[in-house]
């Protein structure tokens, strides 16, 4: 770990990352934003039920489309030459066929992220992934804040700018619609049960 510290303060060629990440243990999940490694934290109980709930809302109203859970790596960022693996990825089903590790997000159609209790989410689910989310011109950034109580839909996104244009928060319990190319609504109320 101290050469990739080292590592992550000059220039890493998304290469480098690449080969690091593939040897890095199944308990460690590495994200590559902003020309930095970032460790995306173990998952709690609460996030993973969010993620299920966000899952079955997704299949009950789009069963042409797939929720795929966490570990779908996708090439973000301005040339994308980023790597994040999202909570969430919805795309039509069957969309990653034939894939490796890393996707180009061409056809995904929103991802999610679910905040985790640590030090880094401000900049990580709040700064840094919209940013590499619009540069990617992925139309729909679901992101559910558990710190703040708040689910966040940003849309619109300015490739060129790095941010999404429009971006609606409603606190848990209101309903929220994901609009086009999603389409889907969802029912807040039951994630005020998963805050902790």
């Amino acid at each position: 770990m101290t050469v990739m510290a080292e590592r992550t303060t000059s220039h890493m060629l998304v290469e480098e990352f690449e080969e690091i990440a593939s040897a890095a243990p199944e308990t460690v999940t590495l994200e590559f934003l902003n020309g930095r490694i970032e460790e995306k934290r173990v998952p709690d109980g609460d996030h993973d039920e969010i993620v299920r709930w966000l899952l079955r809302r997704c299949m009950q109203q789009r069963p042409d489309l797939f929720l795929y859970p966490a570990g779908r790596g996708l090439k973000v960022e301005e040339y994308r030459k980023g790597r994040a693996r999202p909570d969430g990825v919805l795309a039509p089903d069957g969309h990653f066929a034939g894939e490796g590790e890393w996707s180009d997000p061409e056809g995904v159609l929103m991802v999610v992220e679910v905040t985790s209790h640590d030090g880094d989410t401000d900049r990580r689910d709040r700064q840094d992934k919209p940013a590499a989310y619009a540069a990617a011109g992925i139309p729909v950034y679901l992101l559910v804040d558990r710190d703040a109580g708040t689910v966040v839909v940003h849309t619109n996104p300015d490739a060129e700018r790095g941010c999404y244009l429009d971006t609606h928060r409603a606190p848990f319990g209101e309903e929220v619609v994901l609009p086009d190319p999603v389409g889907i609504t969802l029912d807040t109320d039951i994630l005020k049960s998963w805050v902790g």
